[in-house]
This record gives structure tokens, sequence and C-alpha cells, in this order.
């Protein structure tokens, strides 16, 4: 049945949304599937720290000892905390861009777990002047990255260029 809801609440909407309407002072700017329009960079949606991706994946492998569970989706597999859903079943995973760093090469010798192979495809100021949001595409899949502007202009980052998204896995929430 479909229901219409409003909020404000990013945390919200990624957990309970299937498509979103973007409205700004009392008009649509933008409407469609959650995961592709949060992860556009042309919209006034400005949430903060709320910014990220939200996409739907599959619990595929659990790790009892660690309590971690691996998960699959559109551009690869993440490992993340094991909510206890059972294999197969499909979750829906957030990952907030202040989570997300990115590395010019891999690196396997550091504390982040999930590291993907991505591709940026753009980039824009955020309000303060320090930071830039990136976005990337990982498969077919969105993510978003903020950093700071001196951080994206060391790695040069341009639309086009190949690089590793690193993911903490306690970010991943879902």
């Amino acid at each position: 049945m479909p229901v219409l809801y409003v909020s404000h609440a990013a945390d919200e909407v990624a957990r309970l949304a299937d498509h979103i309407v973007v409205m700004d002072a009392g008009r649509v700017v933008a409407q469609g599937p959650l995961a592709e329009t949060l992860a556009r960079l042309d919209l006034p949606i400005r949430l903060g720290e709320d910014a990220g991706a939200v996409f739907a994946a599959t619990v595929a492998e659990r790790d009892a000892e660690w309590h971690l569970a691996r998960v699959e989706f559109d551009g690869g597999d993440l490992w993340v905390r094991d909510s206890g859903a059972a294999l197969g079943s499909r979750v829906r995973l957030r990952i907030l861009a202040r989570d997300v760093s990115i590395a010019a090469s891999r690196h396997d010798d550091v504390s982040i777990m999930n590291m993907l192979p991505a591709t940026v495809t753009a980039h824009v100021g955020e309000d303060h002047p320090a930071l830039v949001l990136v976005q990337l595409h990982v498969g077919g899949t969105a993510l978003l990255a903020r950093l700071t502007r001196r951080s994206a202009q060391r790695l040069d980052l341009a639309p086009g260029r190949r690089v590793w998204a690193q993911i903490k896995a306690v970010a991943l929430i879902g």
C-alpha cells in the first residue's frame, strides 16, 4: 500500500522510503528511487553529516567468531555488523559520506575492512569551503565521500578517475 510520509530526518527516510520526492520552497525539484536520488549532487539537498548512500544487499555469509556478516550488492561485497538477518535475505544499507575515504591504490595494512574499486563520477563543494562531496560509482551503485578540498586536489579527483573506496565496517547500518 503506498504511503505518503513527510520527513526531514535522513535516517527515517533511508529506513522507510523506496521512492523520494525532493521539495525546495514548496516546489518539486526531483523525484525517483531513493538510492539514485540521495546520491545526486545537483540537488538542493544538503544533509550535512547525514549525506550518504542507501542501497540493498543480500546477506551472503556469516562470521560467528567476529559477529560480522558479508553482504553482496551490485558492485561487490562488504563486511558489516551481524544483525542476525538470515542468509539470503535482503537488507538495506546506509553508508554515510563521512565514513568513506578514498585512496589512489589499495592498502591492506589498515584497519578499514572494506575496500572497493570505484570510479569518480562528480564532486561538488560543501557548505564549508574546506569540504567537497565526491560521488563514486562502485559497479552499479553510487557512493558519496566527504573529503577536504586539499585531499581531493592531492588525489587529483576528477570524473573518470579510478580509485579505491574505503568503508569502515562499523559505519554500515540498516
